[in-house]
């Protein structure tokens, strides 16, 4: 099969697994937790692979989350696509760095995503009750080191080069 072929099957793949993670129901007390689970596989391989995810994908992308999860039609599309937009404009400093300081980076590039969603909510008349809005921040962290190391592996195995700034892999 044909690299750029396999790439766009593997980036779909996990798209389609991130979003799956993303509609399983959770329990109250969790929930504030979630991590946004397909903005965090998208900033991803618009990290590694930015010729291919850029904020076309970003957008058809949040459109599908907004139709699936019943949200407000392009909010998520927004979100996406500016946090997307960010992070082709900064992934080869982000990519060069440690994976700790890539996850605090990423928990960063969260901020505009969330405001938007923050600011749809409540133009909409459904703004966050408490502060436990901003959870996911905290959340996407140890995510984002986890999706880090296991779509690293395929990444490598793909030819795309090393992710961070350890070259000792």
């Amino acid at each position: 099969m044909h690299p750029v072929t396999l790439q766009s099957l593997w980036i779909g793949a996990s798209l389609v697994i991130a979003l799956v993670l993303r509609l399983i129901p959770m329990g109250a007390e969790w929930e504030p937790w979630r991590p946004p689970w397909v903005l965090l596989t998208l900033l991803y391989w618009s990290m590694v692979l930015p010729h291919r995810v850029g904020v076309g994908v970003a957008w058809l992308t949040g459109l599908f989350v907004d139709a699936a999860t019943g949200a407000v039609l392009g909010q998520h599309a927004l979100g996406y696509g500016v946090t997307i937009y960010l992070m082709l404009r900064l992934h080869a400093q982000i990519r060069s760095f440690p994976l700790v300081q890539q996850a605090a980076t990423v928990a960063l590039l969260l901020l505009p995503y969330m405001s938007i969603l923050l600011w749809v909510r409540g133009v909409a008349g459904h703004p966050p009750r408490s502060w436990d809005y901003w959870l996911p921040l905290l959340s996407a962290v140890p995510v984002w080191l986890v999706l880090t190391l296991a779509l690293g592996r395929l990444t490598r195995s793909l030819g795309a080069g090393p992710l961070t700034g350890d070259r000792s892999t």
